[in-house]
């Protein structure tokens, strides 16, 4: 934290100093105040998170042979490889994105929700067979009517969690573009 004077204010003990409710304000250019640590958290779960789901698509694909629908695997290992490819594009602007502390809040747990849940219902559409949604990767298979409904169910509520998330994003990159440095 920087005094007024300009210097080091060493006043606050380290490890609070460093905690994710401290932040650093800073002056970047004429008028133009930084707060770091208020976004920094979101965009580096984002990061950690794209990374993740990423990985758990790789390790998807290498199982997919052992799926009831190995298209539906196919499409689930697509599913963890894109969403988390998403994630980390999210998270690499996350900076840009002017958002309110709730909205942020919102878009980053709907964007989770939505990334994640988009892999593990393909994943379980693709274990229990269903063609729930999907006509050219559940084609020739079919499960029982509660677990098409489940599929269906979780297929249109991940949907709408990446719609509201996409429309959240949007809202918070809307306007001029900050000035350079």
């Amino acid at each position: 934290m920087y005094s007024a004077a300009g210097g080091r204010d060493s006043t606050k003990p380290l490890a609070e100093r460093l905690s994710s409710s401290y932040y650093l304000a800073t002056l970047s250019g004429p008028d133009r105040l930084i707060i770091e640590g208020t976004g920094m958290d979101y965009r580096r779960r984002l990061l950690f998170h794209g990374i993740c789901l990423f990985l758990i698509g790789l390790f998807t694909g290498l199982a997919e042979q052992h799926f009831a629908n190995v298209r539906m695997a196919l499409a689930a290992h697509l599913e963890g490889v894109m969403n988390g490819t998403f994630l980390l594009a999210v998270g690499a602007v996350w900076r840009d994105v002017k958002l309110s502390s709730r909205a942020s809040a919102a878009a980053y747990w709907t964007l989770l929700g939505g990334t994640y849940g988009n892999w593990a219902v393909t994943t379980l559409a693709a274990s229990l067979g269903t063609a729930a949604l999907s006509p050219i990767t559940g084609a020739g298979h079919s499960a029982p009517q509660w677990q098409e409904s489940l599929v269906t169910a979780g297929f249109i509520t991940i949907g709408l969690a990446i719609i509201a998330a996409s429309v959240l994003l949007l809202w918070g990159l809307r306007g001029k573009a900050p000035p350079p440095g």
